[in-house]
């Protein structure tokens, strides 16, 4: 079978999206790939389609792990044999997985990178017949991009155990600078192939409304527009109450953040891509693989701190080609908020020492030992007992991590699994109790495949099944577990911490050049460009994002609120006359009130006409 052949088959579809079909090519050829597909673009078909083709198994490299289990659940959708390792797994669960991969029972399988330091993980990976590489998000690789990660660096190691095979990387926003350094750590052969596909998005539109009343604007913004939109902002307590406004203001809204139940999640995502509410506020947890085309406007409450995260969220809006809007709330406070971030982001040297004491003496791990130890980590609790700022916190964790000392993955979310272990003979013998009866035939009569394998659960569902309380669902669950009936792994949210060399003592704890001082000038530089968009009205938007990512400018977007508003033509006398009977109307009320009560288009002769009568 050709590409469109294994695309038609599996995927439904007819025909490859721009640049596709070039990637699929190149990889087939055997060639390096380096693929930029902004958002929106079908990066996951670039390596499921060869994955299809090729002899052998593709490996997936992704820290996203919310979206690698919802590809390959997908996958599994489609009879396509895919896996998931990652942090979150058991014992048991990892061992099957591993087993299947030598078999040559896996055809895909997504890892974490931290799986990559796994001396255990590296000795079965030479074992395999794998047949690509393929690595997601592969800005994390490079030390110039927004979000790097130490344990990407690892991926040089799998290269090394099959030198034969090639890789494809992917990534949906790189500058220049970070494209050649992602070729350049993965170790690229001559023949290599680049495929960049324009960050120009003709369909949409980049407006920026300041106003330091930002829900006002909000709620003129999503009253103004039609279809669905998505709201982004940096704080999960915002989330939740920027929900309640909108809908308490007729306009049907759920919140979304990384501190759901995945469960939860899982059933506000659906409500938002099923037309239910209109609207989701979210953090930036949200948003990474789902593919709604019909969003026609993003919004930004809070702006990001590069303008590769702005872009990738804003991209999220007309990826179905259709007029679609990117709007950025903006107050003049928004300025001294980015600067603070970056203090926030690099904590003083001495702090981000005492961070790593701590963590030793929290986990109990003594000097010395601890490497290669995977930790789970209760965040909240560790921040209280020692009197210590969450958010320095949190970045003293990413610098440790960058620097080599640790690793820190982040809130892993797992959902509830289990997989029945008993023989089928012996199931007359079994002697359960009522409640656990019931429950264990609802966990036969609702899922399948648990003999064969470990299987996602909702002990909610199995509660409705079997009439009895989410509570004793559980307790009948770990009481079958502990019979060896079933094999349970509960449902948690918790981070993890992984020492990536034994614990030194504090005096021998060094944080490169490379990982502090140079890694705060450039996320220096990356907020300084998200000022320049937001807050220069002189240069049309689009072309301040094109420009930041290498591409050539010819010409303006002309419908960006910068090129807008040097394109309106002056308002008639007339014009002008109606206009200062509509503002003495208002006059009397807060003159941010009284602009916000007139279209954007109009607030700069609202602004002169308002400034004339007070002088007068």
């Amino acid at each position: 079978m050709n590409a469109e052949d294994v695309l038609e088959r599996y995927w439904g579809y007819d025909s490859f999206r721009p640049m596709q079909r070039e990637i699929i090519g190149s990889v087939l050829d055997g060639n390096d790939t380096l693929g930029l597909l902004p958002t929106g673009g079908g990066k996951s078909l670039t390596f499921q389609v060869p994955a299809m083709m090729l002899d052998g198994l593709t490996i997936v490299v992704t820290p996203l792990i919310s979206l690698m289990k919802d590809q390959v659940d997908n996958l599994r959708q489609r009879n396509i044999r895919a896996y998931a390792l990652h942090s979150g797994l058991s014992r048991g669960e990892s061992r099957l997985i591993i087993d299947r991969c030598r078999l040559g029972k896996v055809r895909l399988l997504y890892v974490s990178p931290e799986r990559l330091q796994s001396k255990a993980f590296i000795a079965e990976a030479r074992l395999w017949q794998v047949s690509l590489i393929v690595v997601d998000e592969a800005h994390c690789i490079s030390q110039w991009g927004y979000d790097f990660r130490p344990s990407y660096l690892k991926i040089k190691d799998l290269r090394h155990l099959h030198p034969g095979v090639n890789v494809l990387a992917l990534t949906a926003s790189a500058t220049p600078e970070v494209a050649a350094d992602i070729r350049a750590q993965l170790e690229f052969r001559p023949g290599d192939k680049t495929f960049a596909k324009s960050f120009n998005r003709d369909n949409l539109s980049y407006i920026v409304r300041y106003d330091d009343y930002k829900d006002r604007t909000l709620l003129n913004v999503l009253s103004s527009t039609t279809g669905t939109a998505i709201v982004y902002t940096r704080s999960r307590r915002r989330c939740r109450e920027l929900s309640d406004l909108l809908n308490r203001e007729g306009i049907p809204a759920e919140y979304y953040h990384a501190g759901l139940d995945p469960e939860d999640k899982e059933q506000r995502q659906n409500r938002w891509k099923n037309d239910e509410v209109r609207v989701m506020v979210a953090t930036n947890a949200f948003g990474m693989g789902i593919d709604k085309p019909d969003v026609r406007v993003v919004v930004h409450y809070d702006l990001p701190s590069s303008l590769e995260e702005y872009y990738q969220e804003a991209g999220r809006a007309g990826r179905d080609g259709l007029p679609s809007y990117a709007v950025p709330i903006v107050a003049q406070s928004d300025k001294a908020l980015l600067t603070r971030r970056l203090n926030d982001a690099f904590p003083p040297k001495d702090y981000i020492v005492r961070v790593y004491e701590l963590l030793g003496n929290y986990l109990n791990v003594a000097v010395g030992c601890g490497y290669n130890e995977i930790f789970e980590f209760n965040y909240n609790q560790f921040c209280t007992r020692f009197s210590l700022q969450p958010w320095h916190t949190y970045s003293s964790l990413q610098i440790l991590t960058r620097a080599g000392y640790i690793e820190f993955i982040d809130e892993v979310q797992t959902r509830s699994r289990a997989m029945i272990i008993v023989d089928k003979q012996d199931f007359y013998s079994l002697r359960l109790d009522d409640v656990t009866d019931a429950v264990f035939n609802a966990l036969q009569r609702e899922y399948t495949g648990l003999f064969a394998d470990f299987v996602h659960i909702d002990e909610y569902r199995l509660s409705l099944r079997a009439e009895v309380t989410q509570q004793q669902v559980y307790e009948s669950l770990l009481r079958l577990s502990r019979q060896r009936v079933i094999s349970y792994v509960p449902r948690k949210s918790t981070p993890y911490v992984m020492y990536t060399t034994s614990r030194e003592l504090p005096k021998h704890i060094l944080l490169p050049r490379e990982v502090y001082e140079d890694r705060r000038r450039r996320m220096e530089q990356r907020i300084e460009a998200v000022k320049r968009f937001a807050f220069d009205s002189t240069q049309c938007r689009a072309n301040t994002i094109l420009s930041y990512f290498g591409e050539k400018v010819d010409r303006d977007c002309g419908q960006c609120d910068v090129c807008r508003e040097r394109n309106r033509r002056p308002a008639s006398k007339a014009a002008l006359s109606g206009l200062a009977e509509q503002v003495r109307q208002h006059i009397g009320k807060p003159v941010p009130e009284i602009i916000a009560q007139f279209p954007p288009s109009l607030r700069k002769e609202v602004v002169e006409l308002i400034r004339e009568m007070t002088d007068g």
